[in-house]
């Protein structure tokens, strides 16, 4: 099971739509213009159609067992006492001094542009369940980071 914002659901839910109906249109259209230009043995255009449709509908089965397990988690039903998924929490580098804040979302909704980081990401996994004031060790390929996790919320 994954937990995702109501809005990182409804991203999916779209994304799947779109490869259902246009995509799917798309393939079978170049799959007919393929068809069109010959002998199907020897025909690149065809073999490179019917790879890519493979690829689509591959596509299409996992982003609907990914939406099948996802759970909308109630923000409200968040524990604010740690660091958990869709929480905020305010971070300081021990080393530089540097403070960050960031979401913690599933893999699907991670975007470092919105400080929205995965929890299976080794900054996530590193502060997930930690409490303010708590340390957290992250082995990064630069060495290992602590970070200092000094507030926890929903809106930092």
């Amino acid at each position: 099971m994954t937990y995702y914002t109501e809005e990182g659901l409804d991203q999916l839910k779209k994304e799947l739509s779109f490869l259902k109906g246009e995509a799917r249109i798309r393939v079978a259209h170049d799959i007919a213009e393929a068809c069109k230009k010959g002998d199907l043995s020897e025909n690149a255009e065809y073999d490179a159609a019917r790879e890519a449709q493979g690829l689509l509908e591959a596509k299409i089965a996992a982003l609907e067992n990914l939406v099948a397990s996802a759970r909308v988690l109630n923000l409200g039903e968040i524990d604010l006492s740690r660091v958990s998924i869709l929480s905020k929490a305010c971070v300081k580098n021990r080393k530089t001094g540097m403070e960050s804040v960031f979401m913690l979302v599933s893999q699907g909704e991670a975007d470092l542009k919105q400080s929205k980081i995965s929890v299976d990401s080794p900054i996530g996994k590193g502060i997930l369940g930690k409490k303010v004031g708590d340390i957290a060790m992250i082995d990064a390929p630069a060495g290992i980071i602590e970070l200092e996790i000094l507030k926890i919320g929903l809106d930092l």
